[in-house]
């Protein structure tokens, strides 16, 4: 006969594999009566688990979240993953993760079988895992921005430029993505009637929120190749969004570094172009078999309008 401690283990780990299970296949899946299948519920209950059942034919038992946090069973595999996944999160970029996760990749171990402890020894010692270094974000902050993205409200921040300006800005936040070991806040920016991207640790959120808003179309093409484009652009002093006469495309395989594309439709596309100098963001543009459009800033135009005069003097007879 199997002993109530392992009985009600088994049963735990029998809840945690599907939403819910009746009572006639607990009692069939544990080889005991219906009243003992009862009394291990109420026992589960008294440990913290919160155990909930239906009666009825469509009825049964289902473990849901609860307002304590009680403990988990893993599988060999299971626990296997968590603790690599915590020894990849332990350089983070979240503030205070990389204690916590320190301290619970500890409490598994402790009490891990030796052939898993293996098995991931194993691993760990034939794995280099890179060091993320950068600016840590707040996980307040992160929680409140997702909040925000969630809810559809508005937000408002203090936001500290690649200069270190102090700027306030309003937007509509769109979608939180971890790219490069730091955190960025796509979002709507109400002044500048753009999508823009924000570095999350260099938010400061203004308390309370705006209001609720309708979401508009996201932009085009996937929010990494966004963010990865703002990220590339925001290095250098000058920067460009230039409209091109031409597909994406047919641009975006031999672009020269410091360049990316936005695509618009078959026929035209924007580049988001920056250089350390106007001179050579305006010679990048030259670089571009397409007609294009530019608004600034007055420097790359004024950079633009010298290339230009001098190749016509190159070629004038």
């Amino acid at each position: 006969m199997i002993t109530t401690s392992a009985r009600l283990l088994h049963l735990l780990s029998l809840l945690q594999t599907r939403p819910q299970w009746t009572g006639p296949q607990l009692v069939a899946e544990l080889g005991v009566s219906a009243r003992t299948v009862r009394g291990d519920m109420d026992k589960l209950r008294e440990l913290g688990y919160p155990v909930s059942s239906t009666p009825g034919a469509a009825g049964g038992y289902r473990l849901g979240p609860g307002a304590k946090l009680p403990p988990l069973l893993l599988d060999e595999d299971e626990a296997a993953a968590v603790v690599l996944g915590l020894g990849g999160a332990a350089p983070g970029s979240v503030s205070g993760f990389e204690t916590a996760s320190a301290r619970a990749r500890a409490k598994i171990e402790q009490v891990l079988p030796s052939r898993v402890r293996h098995r991931i020894d194993s691993l760990q010692t034939s794995t280099v895992i890179p060091n993320h270094a950068g600016a840590e974000a707040d996980p307040q902050v992160l929680a409140a921005i997702a909040g925000t993205v969630r809810d559809r409200h508005r937000l408002r921040f203090d936001y500290r430029n690649h200069d270190g300006d102090a700027q306030y800005r309003t937007t509509e936040p769109h979608r939180l993505v971890y790219l490069g070991h730091r955190w960025y806040l796509v979002a709507w920016d109400l002044d500048r009637s753009d999508w823009r991207t924000f570095r999350v640790d260099r938010i400061s959120p203004r308390i309370p929120t705006g209001p609720r808003f309708d979401p508009r179309e996201p932009p085009r093409g996937d929010l990494i190749t966004f963010v990865a484009a703002g990220r590339r652009i925001a290095r250098f002093r000058y920067r460009a969004k230039v409209l091109v006469r031409r597909s994406a495309t047919e641009l975006v395989d031999w672009l020269p570094d410091g360049i990316a594309v936005e695509p618009v439709d078959d026929e035209s596309c924007i580049v988001h172009a920056g250089g350390d100098t106007a001179y050579i963001l305006a010679a990048h543009l030259t670089f571009l078999d397409a007609d294009f459009e530019l608004d600034g800033p007055p420097e790359v135009l004024a950079a633009l309008r010298e290339i230009g005069r001098r190749c016509a003097a190159a070629t004038s007879e």
